[in-house]
């Protein structure tokens, strides 16, 4: 079994550590686009098109289904990744988890980049999934950049800053960006008492679900790990290491 994940940069990190966990065994394909990143700031169609490079590069692979790893790209690129490659490939997009968040009522937060944060498709799944929940959008300005960047003292900087725009006692924390996800102790530890909801786990298990459903056969896969950094081969990031997801992958399930 062979799965590939595409985002801007190491905010994959989080699905393709949760894909580890559900099988050791599935080979994985890492395609990031430093040249291009961050992918929050630009057009959408920009977004697409570098979203769509990448899934290209990646299915060249021959993955049995990609995940689209970032909740920018997926609001404006996964219509053209699909169409690009479904029904032969499946493709499974990153949502953040306000419905299970917003499914005990109460209080609750959504952390995103200031791009997400008050947008057209953020305040959808709002009002479609918030239920009777009291929802707080807080922007999260140079979170994601100072993850990617593995800048400790510039993300202990930022998630100060919206754990002080978060309403205290709220009863849940959605992380809205999946590079949040890789720093998720430091933000249990700044809001204390919340519950944190990302996208992660749901994503794996979903992209397996996928691959069962089309019904081909599988053979297992050997655990690998295989990076492509603008459509080149390359090593995992440095940076990656860092992160308790990116060691994980270093981890061979024979030595696991």
């Amino acid at each position: 079994m062979k799965i590939a994940l595409v985002d801007s940069g190491i905010g994959l990190l989080a699905a393709a550590a949760a894909v580890r966990r559900l099988r050791p065994d599935a080979d994985l394909v890492l395609s990031c686009d430093p040249a291009g990143m961050p992918w929050g700031p630009r057009t959408a169609q920009d977004v697409s098109d570098r979203a769509l490079r990448c899934a290209l590069d990646a299915a060249e692979r021959g993955p049995d289904a990609l995940i689209v790893a970032c909740n920018t790209a997926s609001v404006h690129a996964l219509d053209a990744v699909r169409a690009a490659l479904e029904p032969a490939l499946p493709v499974v997009g990153t949502v953040p988890a306000v419905k299970p968040a917003a499914a005990g009522g109460g209080a609750i937060a959504i952390w995103a980049t200031p791009a997400t944060t008050g947008s057209a498709y953020q305040r959808a799944l709002i009002a479609d999934h918030g239920g009777a929940a009291q929802v707080t959008e807080v922007p999260c300005p140079g979170l994601a950049d100072a993850v990617q960047a593995g800048d400790e003292a510039a993300v202990d900087s930022a998630v100060r800053a919206a754990a002080a725009l978060t309403p205290t006692g709220v009863r849940a924390v959605v992380l809205g960006c999946t590079h949040y996800e890789l720093v998720d102790d430091r933000i249990a530890a700044a809001v204390p008492g919340a519950e944190l909801f990302g996208s992660a786990d749901a994503v794996a298990a979903q992209a397996l679900r996928r691959i069962t459903a089309a019904g081909r056969p599988v053979p297992p896969g050997g655990g690998g790990l295989e990076v492509l950094l603008d459509g080149v081969a390359a090593e995992l990031p440095a940076v990656a290491a860092g992160y308790r997801q990116g060691a994980a992958l270093t981890v061979t399930p024979a030595t696991a």
